[in-house]
């Protein structure tokens, strides 16, 4: 029987229009919640806000750039204003450009994962810990990083990697500034999922099913779904003493 931990609660999720992002807003409303859905292009929201309704959920699509401090901001206000508060946060936006050596990854490319994989969550903490430590309940924040930082690396990642790792010290230092203000702040670090982002370059789904049941102790890779329930536990009041915690979701990868 499904449970419905998230029952008139509001929860934002971050790049929102497709893979983890999606998988976690749907997960949400199936739990009860109002969702608002954000990410930097409004057709792949459209389709998360259209699923979540069949399912007889409510939410709210916003289109923001969250490595812009007005946007991070705009879409707490936007959740406050919509569904009258925000009890849950996920930022998931991020962006991998690699597949090449260090040395020869464009300036461009540096940039732009600093900027969304670390700035972006940086300033969507802001805006998101502002509101909740002004509400009696206060709050739950969940980071998506990434096993690639912290607990691995591989050719070709080294620059999403540092990204990856910032966010999760970033989270665990926020998580000890503000549990007394009643805001909790975990990370889930997914590690080989079933998007787009797992493919090596020129590799199909079937290349990549016998890749990791070659490779990882589980056989598989993890699906959107498992990762989404990760993230749902760490949100919920069942992991209320889970404070800093990186989850890794990576089929053993790195046991």
């Amino acid at each position: 029987m499904m449970s419905h931990r998230f029952t008139s609660r509001t929860a934002l999720v971050t790049g929102a229009g497709s893979g983890i992002g999606r998988a976690v807003a749907l997960a949400f409303a199936a739990e009860g919640a109002h969702v608002v859905v954000a990410g930097r292009r409004p057709e792949p929201l459209a389709e998360t806000v259209r699923l979540i309704e069949e399912q007889g959920g409510k939410a709210l699509a916003v289109s923001a750039d969250v490595s812009r401090a007005a946007d991070a901001e705009a879409l707490v206000r936007a959740a406050v204003e919509h569904f009258g508060s925000l009890d849950v946060a996920v930022n998931n936006a991020g962006v991998f450009r690699g597949g090449r050596p260090l040395a020869d990854l464009p300036e461009a490319d540096w940039h732009e994962q600093l900027a969304i994989n670390v700035t972006g969550v940086h300033l969507a903490l802001q805006a998101q810990i502002r509101q909740m430590r002004t509400q009696p309940a206060g709050g739950a924040i969940v980071n998506v990083s990434s096993t690639f930082g912290r607990h691995a690396s591989s050719p070709g990642a080294a620059a999403y990697s540092a990204t990856k790792a910032a966010v999760t010290a970033l989270s665990r230092g926020a998580a000890l500034d503000h549990i007394r203000d009643g805001v909790r702040i975990n990370v889930v670090s997914p590690g080989a999922t079933d998007t787009s982002m797992s493919l090596q370059p020129g590799e199909t789904e079937a290349q990549r099913t016998d890749r990791a049941r070659a490779t990882l102790p589980l056989g598989r890779i993890s699906t959107t779904r498992e990762v989404a329930a990760a993230v749902l536990y760490l949100a919920s009041d069942d992991a209320a003493s889970l404070v800093g915690t990186d989850l890794v979701v990576d089929s053993g990868a790195t046991a």
